[in-house]
């Protein structure tokens, strides 16, 4: 199925994310840390399985936003955790690093779609006319297309 590797990416980073959390010291600024990490990294994966049934394009490009915006905020929290040196007995690098990747990855996905997304506009545009006449009255094309 299209985009299952991507989702198992998103499911074993969360994973990761997750084990790594339970590491964190016992303190209130890493209790808030790892509130924040887990829930944005969880987060990503979530809302891409939204975006993959998503409805229509426009609702794909959409939730495919909100699934990156998360993993963003979650490399922030990666980042402000490395910052911060609460990671006594690991590394956070490689959870960076693949934070970074999916980011990209959704970043073209996003790009993508909203090329095809125009391209299937003009060539609707190129073609339907509201009511079978002349064509200057073309049909703008509807989100769903």
């Amino acid at each position: 199925m299209k985009g299952e590797n991507i989702a198992a990416r998103l499911l074993a980073f969360a994973a990761d994310v997750v084990r790594q959390c339970r590491e964190l010291p016992d303190d209130p600024s890493a209790k808030h840390i790892a509130r924040q990490l887990v829930r944005a990294a969880t987060g990503g994966g979530a809302n891409y399985e939204e975006a993959r049934g998503a409805e229509s394009r426009a609702d794909f490009i959409h939730k495919l936003g909100i699934a990156n915006k998360e993993l963003r905020e979650a490399l922030y929290w990666l980042r402000l955790a490395q910052e911060a040196a609460l990671v006594v007995n690991g590394n956070l690098n490689a959870l960076v690093r693949e934070a970074n990747e999916l980011v990209a990855i959704l970043t073209a996905s996003i790009k993508t779609a909203k090329q095809r997304e125009a391209t299937s506009c003009a060539e609707a545009r190129s073609w339907r006319t509201r009511d079978g006449g002349e064509p200057g009255s073309w049909y703008l094309c509807a989100p769903s297309e």
